[in-house]
C-alpha cells in the first residue's frame, strides 16, 4: 500500500470513528444550535485531537504508555462518567440563548475544544481500537510513516466534525426556542444514560 492508500485509509478510518452519534455528537449539535457553528467545530475538534492522540500511540507502538493507560482505565472511567453527568446537569439548568445574542459562543472555543478533548481521553478503550486497526494495515503491507496514518486520523475526525456544525449552523434559524430546549433535555438524558452507562460497564469486567 502505497502513501496515498495509507492516508486515504486513515481518513477513512477517522471518519468511522467520529461519526456514530455519541456524547461528542450530541454535543456538537447542541452547541451549534445553541451557540454556532464555530461552537460545535470547537467542540468536535477537541475529540479529533484526542482521537490523533491515542492514533500516534497506536501507531507508533508506545508500550509502556498503553500499558499505563490499562492501569489507569478504571478512574479514567470514573472521571469520563462524572464529566459527561455535569455536562447533562449543565444543558439541564442552562438558559437558551437569544438568538441574536448566541450568534457568537458563549464561551471562546478553547473551553469547547478542551472539554471534549479531556473527555475522549477519559475513553482509553480507543487506543485498542487503533491498535486493531493500524496492525492489520502493516499486516497489508502498509509502509507508510506513522505520521502519515495519524494525519489522516485527525484529517478525516476533523472534516466529519466541520461537516457535522457547518450542517446544523445552517439549520439554527429553524429552531426556535422551544425547540432548542426539547434538543438540550435529549441531550441532557442522553449524555447521563451515557455515563451510567460507562460505570455499569466497570461492574461487569
Amino acid at each position: 500500500m502505497d502513501d496515498v492508500g495509507v492516508f486515504l485509509s486513515s481518513l477513512l478510518i477517522g471518519l468511522s470513528i467520529a461519526a456514530p452519534v455519541g456524547p461528542i455528537g450530541l454535543l456538537t449539535i447542541q452547541r451549534s444550535l445553541e451557540h454556532g457553528p464555530r461552537a460545535g467545530l470547537a467542540t468536535g475538534l477537541g475529540a479529533a485531537a484526542a482521537d490523533a492522540v491515542y492514533g500516534a500511540i497506536g501507531a507508533y507502538g508506545v508500550n509502556w504508555l498503553i500499558q499505563a493507560l490499562v492501569s489507569v482505565r478504571v478512574p479514567l472511567a470514573l472521571f469520563g462518567g462524572a464529566v459527561l453527568l455535569y455536562m447533562a446537569w449543565q444543558l439541564l439548568r442552562a438558559p437558551l440563548a437569544d438568538r441574536a445574542a448566541s450568534t457568537a459562543p458563549a464561551r471562546d472555543g478553547w473551553h469547547y475544544f478542551s472539554g471534549t478533548f479531556m473527555l475522549t481521553l477519559s475513553n482509553p478503550a480507543t487506543i485498542f481500537s487503533f491498535i486493531a486497526i493500524f496492525g492489520s494495515m502493516a499486516g497489508r503491507g502498509a509502509s507508510a510513516s506513522p505520521a502519515l496514518m495519524v494525519a489522516g486520523v485527525l484529517f478525516g475526525s476533523a472534516l466529519w466534525w466541520l461537516f457535522l456544525s457547518a450542517a446544523v449552523g445552517r439549520l439554527r434559524e429553524r429552531f426556535d426556542a422551544r425547540w432548542r430546549r426539547r434538543v438540550n433535555l435529549v441531550s441532557a438524558a442522553v449524555l447521563a444514560g451515557f455515563a451510567l452507562w460507562q460505570w455499569v460497564s466497570l461492574l461487569a469486567d
